[in-house]
């Protein structure tokens, strides 16, 4: 099993990874089938002339306060995900609701009026995964096309309905059928077995994996260009104020919490929370940022994106050993882990609510900084697994269906677990009751018996038991 750094971590923008960049990524998909030669023409001078798009499942219930109709109609228009102007986006969407056209580059014009062609189907959720969506391509005369199906399965990945068939089915062939790097782990198991027969890292295991496909320079390029991304999304969620977008009137409080820290740090004033307080600080400066549209990372989600971030900047802040290997391989470590979860689990919080993401992250970043900590192979996978079991049967219930309240305070606790769940395990060595790959089962196992009312649809919870005001 292979899951590079550069699928689990990818640069887009917020407020959701499944609920944004997926569905802006589908309708990129949809646009490229339209102009290829894969689906059947009645005849060679048959034209798309209009195109309709419906939302199923937690895509229907939570869109509006994710953005999903939005994504949709940026990503019919050409914008990608990793390139689109967030300050563009808004001249984007009145243009195209002013024209009733849409007009990506290298397409002629398509009718598409977003009141009408595109649906929040709330009623009829799609067979595969909960957050399905249904593209439709149509003649003058209203004729249908081509049509597909795709799936925003978690992390800004995006699958076709037969795609989504085939990696259920490929989950069940031996690990390491077909792949071809040096370590194809599936497990965490399989990385410790590994890493112990080969003496590398995990880290150097992942870096071995990664290099099949790409040069040292290549990677660690591609890395410097995550981590710069990340720390940019923390320093302008730190200059920020004000009232966060989509009703709630949420206010922005990093920045404010950030200067009494400041002020705290230059009076050398004794605070036995200090650590938690900056840790705490840089997760919900990204997450604001996140729900205000910025430009922020999936790690390994939008809604979970600011527990690694702020571990990373912990530990430049507290460790005066650090240096940028230390970034590289605290990158690749997540990541490993990452890609353990995601192959036999979730790390989407419509499939298992937000033990899959905020808990993920956390697991992720926990173990990633138990690495540049020095910790050993089996001292990571117990950090990891530390992170991820104080996540377990968490849900995902957010209010009004925006990615604020309580997504934005639970990436700061989840950085807090993190850093003592890497701490914890280096202080043991590496023996404990629980492995790591039995409690992602657990994830999995409980998110599958977790009600839907409390998987990202906003029907249950916080998001019916707190006023909206």
């Amino acid at each position: 099993m292979f899951l590079s750094v550069f699928d689990v971590f990818k640069i887009g923008v917020g407020p959701s990874s499944s609920h944004t960049m997926g569905p802006m990524s589908a309708a990129n998909r949809f646009l490229d089938l339209v102009l290829s030669n894969e689906w059947p023409r009645p005849s060679s001078n048959v034209q798309v002339a209009s195109i309709k798009v419906s939302l199923h499942g937690s895509l229907a219930h939570t869109g509006i306060g994710h953005g999903t109709g939005r994504a949709v109609v940026l990503g019919l228009m050409g914008e990608r995900p990793d390139t689109v102007d967030p300050d563009r986006m808004d001249a984007i969407i009145d243009e195209v609701e002013r024209s009733g056209h849409i007009t990506p580059p290298g397409h002629p014009a398509y009718q598409f009026q977003p009141k009408t062609d595109l649906i929040f189907d709330k009623k009829v959720p799609l067979p595969g995964h909960a957050n399905g969506m249904s593209f439709s391509a149509l003649d003058k005369d209203d004729r249908l096309l081509v049509k597909r199906i795709y799936y925003s399965v978690g992390g800004g990945f995006v699958v076709t309905d037969t795609e989504l068939e085939q990696m259920k089915a490929d989950k069940k062939k031996p690990a390491a059928a077909g792949e071809r790097v040096p370590f194809p782990f599936a497990s965490a198991k399989q990385m410790l077995d590994m890493s112990e027969r080969s003496g590398l890292t995990i880290a150097q295991m992942k870096r071995a994996n990664e290099e099949t496909r790409m040069s040292a320079e290549e990677l660690d390029a591609g890395l410097d260009r995550i981590w710069a991304a990340m720390s940019s999304c923390i320093d302008r969620g730190l200059k920020v104020d004000g009232i966060m977008p989509g009703g709630l009137k949420v206010r922005r409080r990093a920045r404010a919490i950030h200067d009494k820290l400041q002020e705290e740090w230059r009076s050398n004033r004794i605070n036995p929370l200090l650590a938690n307080d900056w840790l705490s600080v840089y997760a919900m400066a990204v997450n604001e940022e996140n729900a205000a549209g910025g430009r922020v990372v999936t790690a390994p989600t939008n809604g979970a994106a600011g527990v690694i971030p702020a571990t990373i900047r912990y530990y430049q802040h507290f460790h005066e050993d650090w240096d940028q290997e230390g970034i590289h391989n605290y990158l690749l470590t997540a990541a490993a882990v990452g890609g353990i979860i995601k192959h036999n689990a979730s790390i989407s919080g419509a499939e298992v609510g937000c033990q899959g993401e905020v808990g993920s992250a956390a697991a992720m970043a926990a173990a990633g900084l138990a690495a540049v900590m020095g910790a050993t192979p089996a001292q990571i996978e117990n950090a990891a697994e530390i992170a991820l079991e104080h996540h377990l049967g968490m849900t995902c219930d957010p209010i009004a269906g925006l990615v604020q309240v309580p997504c934005i305070e639970r990436n700061a606790l989840g950085a807090v677990k993190a850093v003592t769940a890497a701490s914890l395990a280096i202080k043991g060595d590496g023996q404990h009751f629980v492995p790591l790959d039995a409690c992602i089962e657990t994830m999995r196992q409980t998110g599958h018996d977790m009600s839907e009312k409390y998987k990202e649809t906003s029907t249950g919870g916080l998001a019916v038991n707190v006023v909206e005001c």
